[in-house]
């Protein structure tokens, strides 16, 4: 037979493009852009994750809040010479820079969410999205490709939204879900963008040639899945999520199960897809399993805040982490809500009290209830005992979850501290005081502390919230005083109400006025530059807590100020610390 060479090859303008074969190669393409951007965070956070192994923080909490049922107490980490760690000069330099670049990224625009480091995240990813729909796809004919890459995304909206993942502990403490959930709701957005993009020209097709958009299974639960994602789009808007967030959470998990099933019955590409997020949440609700703890605790009701006490809790998380809170009362069981942990542990703290400290301040339904609660309560338990209302707890039982997040600096590594915090948002700063101040004093400087200046600011509404923490403050004061240490407490109270009401604090002052975030760190950075006391330079650390309002100007003010003042003070380190859904 006679050999007639190879077939012709069909010229690309009249091949028919095959989106089974084509479109899956940039699903791939897509997935291993992300891992490995997300390989490399992990590769840059390995200095960290190593500091946190070596001091014993990297674990902390993996396993829930502990009871010392054996009365062994606090067992001190080796002492490490505080000249370790200390940078030669010309590493000093490179990290600097260093700090200078990442404090740049800090800055973030006025009533803007995000600062200027997510944002570049965020465009990055929403370009590589883009790109992989539209390199060389015919999407007015098939825009199968948006739909493609819309399933490619369904990992990382999972793998970002679980409490408990691999990803927070691989990045070091500080990283929690809390801080990485920017990247759930943007990833989200982009699945929505490319299930539209998918649905909407596929329906304008079936419009243009006069086929049914409903009827035959494969249309019908298209427009099933694009609709049920419409629904949790719109639930998630920020004012749903904060005004109404007991009925976001329950419809998010509803409309995102039947979205699964929906997407499985349109199309078998789907499926690969579907095993990685059950695989993250099968993983966060084993997790979850390990860290739930049924607790006695105590309530005891000041105005607009509830002080819950729960009791028996020695260790099992440090300063700055917070926890899912279930208590019952009221009919109200079914309600969890994130509070944060106002102390150390037992074993650190300044405060005579194996208990975990909570506040729950007077803002919702939830919390207005609490204290209601708790104050007939407490006037009963008093009228039936004979006893003083303000000498009586209230006893309740309640659920933890946790602990989770945390502070992503070890404020011992820094000679100066700044904490600033406004309301309510006192409970994440004073957590770390109590345990930067335990760690000092009470157990002298054993992991190598380096602290010989601590700046705490608080903003309130009025003179009476002091009492809110007011004896917590007064023991961590009075332990500072006993030592080197040098504590300086600031209350900046915005609203001219009962100034009789201030309880003496050591070394503190307050006063009527709105504080300038930027102003009390640039006293903080003089004094660091003009108290070296030839002990090098030991660098800053910052922490905010509180309003958006507040934290965003700490981040800004760091981010002005570090470029100035970074080489000199030893670098500048910020934490910030906003809990919003």
């Amino acid at each position: 037979m006679s050999d007639f060479g190879p077939p012709p090859v069909i010229p690309p303008q009249f091949q028919i493009y095959n989106s089974y074969v084509e479109d899956p190669k940039w699903q791939r393409l897509f997935t291993e852009i992300w891992a490995g951007c997300l390989g490399l965070a992990i590769v840059l956070s390995l200095p960290a994750l190593y500091r946190a192994l070596r001091k014993g923080r990297m674990f902390t909490g993996l396993f829930g809040v502990w009871e010392d049922i054996r009365g062994q107490g606090y067992v001190p980490a080796r002492v490490i010479s505080t000249k370790e760690g200390v940078p030669t000069q010309e590493r000093s330099r490179v990290l600097d820079y260093l700090t200078i670049f990442r404090s740049i990224l800090l800055w973030s625009p006025l009533g803007f969410e995000l600062n200027l480091g997510q944002v570049i995240v965020v465009v990055l990813y929403f370009t590589v999205v883009i790109i992989c729909i539209v390199t060389h796809a015919p999407l007015m004919d098939n825009p199968n490709r948006a739909g493609f890459l819309a399933l490619a995304q369904l990992p990382i909206v999972f793998l970002f939204a679980t409490k408990n993942s691999l990803l927070s502990l691989l990045l070091g403490p500080g990283n929690g879900y809390e801080k990485l959930n920017y990247i759930h709701r943007w990833s989200g957005r982009g699945l929505f963008l490319g299930a539209v993009i998918h649905g909407s020209l596929w329906i304008r097709n079936h419009i243009q040639y006069h086929l049914p958009v409903l009827g035959p299974q494969k249309e019908t639960s298209g427009v099933a899945a694009l609709s049920l994602l419409c629904i949790i789009v719109l639930s998630s808007v920020r004012p749903v999520r904060i005004y109404l967030r007991q009925i976001f959470f329950y419809l998010h998990v509803l409309t995102y199960v039947s979205f699964f099933v929906t997407i499985c019955y349109h199309t078998i590409y789907a499926r690969p897809w579907i095993y990685p997020p059950l695989a993250f949440y099968g993983l966060d609700l084993l997790m979850r399993l390990f860290r739930f703890r049924i607790k006695d605790a105590e309530l005891t009701p000041l105005k607009n805040m509830t002080i819950i006490h729960v009791d028996d809790c020695d260790g099992g998380w440090e300063a700055g982490q917070h926890v899912q809170l279930r208590i019952f009362f009221g009919g109200r069981v079914f309600e969890s809500h994130p509070l944060t942990i106002a102390n150390a542990p037992a074993s650190i703290s300044c405060l005579s009290s194996r208990s975990i400290v909570l506040g729950a301040r007077v803002t919702g339904d939830w919390t207005r209830a609490l204290n209601r609660y708790a104050s007939a309560e407490q006037e009963r338990i008093a009228r039936e005992n004979s006893e003083k209302v303000d000498a009586v707890r209230v006893p309740v039982h309640v659920t933890i979850d946790g602990p989770y997040g945390g502070c992503s600096l070890d404020l011992g590594e820094y000679e100066n501290v700044f904490l600033v915090a406004g309301g309510a948002g006192v409970t994440f700063t004073l957590g770390l005081l109590d345990d930067l101040v335990g760690r000092v004093v009470r157990h002298q400087r054993a992991r190598g502390e380096r602290t010989r200046r601590v700046e705490f600011a608080w903003a309130i509404r009025s003179f009476g919230n002091i009492d809110w923490f007011a004896p917590m403050l007064m023991d961590i004061a009075n332990t500072a005083a006993e030592s080197s240490l040098d504590l300086h407490i600031s209350i900046f109270v915005t609203c001219l109400c009962d100034p009789e009401a201030v309880p003496p604090l050591p070394n503190s002052i307050v006063t009527i006025i709105r504080p300038n975030v930027e102003q009390l760190l640039s006293q903080v950075l003089r004094v660091k530059m003009m108290w070296r006391m030839g002990t090098g330079r030991g660098g800053v650390g910052v922490c905010a807590s509180g309003p958006e309002s507040l934290t965003r100007e700490t981040a800004n003010a760091v981010a002005i100020l570090a470029p100035v003042h970074a080489r000199r003070v030893g670098g500048i380190a910020l934490h910030t610390e906003v809990f919003s859904l």
